[in-house]
């Protein structure tokens, strides 16, 4: 039993991995094809994980969750995004901050669908059932997560880019307190009860697919 656990937890850090590379290709992709070729240039239009990961978000503290029982999440190395590039600038930028996360739902859907097509095994579920269930989980959290309109993460982003000039200075004074916050919002389980609901509804809407 104790060596199954082990497998499944490697397995879910593997499909965190690869959904997190998704994410980031995503970034790069939209920012290419939208003016910007700052990612391209430094390798990260692509799938590779050696170009996206970075060892504490992406390994160490994924793996300390798995091994607490703690929800799975982690991140990668940011995309650069030269705004100036862009075709149209701050809009653009939205669709560059929103690719990742919706990268993830996309992933997540995609996983679903293969779990309601395969014909399932007997006895104990399979390895690839496994697979996609934690696709669906995984994907669902890095989207919600992402979404979170705190600075660094794409919410923030995607808020700055449809927020009136006149209320930006303001917004980006909160920048240097985002991660001070997202730690605050994890360690009193604020983080739990602010994407916890929308993640069971969407899980629940998948899984019944």
């Amino acid at each position: 039993m104790a060596g199954q656990e082990v497998s499944l937890q490697v397995l879910s850090l593997l499909v965190l991995i690869a959904s997190l590379c998704v994410h980031e290709a995503a970034h790069a992709w939209s920012a290419f094809r939208l003016g910007d070729p700052t990612a391209r240039d430094l390798g990260r239009l692509s799938l590779n994980p050696a170009v996206h990961v970075d060892p504490l978000g992406t390994f160490v503290l994924p793996a300390i969750a798995l091994a607490v029982g703690a929800p799975v999440l982690g991140w990668a190395k940011p995309v650069p995004v030269n705004v100036r590039r862009l075709h149209r600038g701050r809009r653009d930028f939205v669709l560059v901050s929103a690719a990742g996360p919706g990268s993830n739902l996309l992933l997540a859907i995609a996983c679903a669908v293969g779990l309601a097509a395969y014909p399932g095994a007997v006895g104990e579920p399979s390895l690839l059932e496994h697979a996609l269930f934690a696709g669906i989980q995984i994907n669902l959290l890095l989207a919600l997560f992402n979404m979170i309109p705190l600075p660094p993460l794409d919410g923030s982003n995607v808020l700055a880019g449809v927020l009136p000039a006149r209320l930006l200075p303001g917004f980006e004074r909160l920048r240097p307190w985002g991660i001070p916050l997202l730690y605050g919002l994890m360690l009193t389980g604020g983080l739990g009860m602010l994407i916890g609901p929308p993640f069971a509804f969407l899980l629940r809407m998948l899984v019944s697919i």
